[in-house]
């Protein structure tokens, strides 16, 4: 899966990814650490990138409708430090048929994922 992280997300979870076998950009690497939200999401769509990100500014699922992007997951840990979102994306992503996210909307939480599939 082509994927781009966000500025939020830990640079460590690129190697994990691409051990995973995933195509990874991150936003730092591309020079917009700190570009505002709507130039990220316009990066990540031009490549057909599914998005990572903690930025609440992703969450409107009205904004983000399953079906009109190439996907997204905000991950939204309460105790969220770097090593336990590291941790949390890494768990996910060995476990989960992840390919089956193109184009949804994914809210990820300690305990559950939430996959908001494009309406058929």
């Amino acid at each position: 899966m082509k994927i781009k992280l966000d500025e939020n997300i830990p640079q460590r979870v690129k190697s994990v990814l691409i051990e995973l076998g995933h195509q990874v950009d991150t936003v730092a690497e591309e020079k917009l650490i700190g570009a505002i939200d709507d130039r990220i999401w316009l990066a990540a769509q031009t490549e057909g990138r599914f998005l990572i990100t903690q930025d609440l500014d992703f969450s409107n699922i009205q904004k983000f409708t399953p079906g009109t992007h190439a996907g997204i997951l905000v991950v939204r840990l309460a105790n969220g430090g770097r090593e336990a979102l590291m941790r949390r994306i890494e768990q996910v992503f060995r476990s989960e048929a992840i390919e089956g996210w193109k184009g949804c909307f994914v809210v990820l939480t300690e305990r559950k994922i939430r996959v908001r599939r494009p309406a058929v």
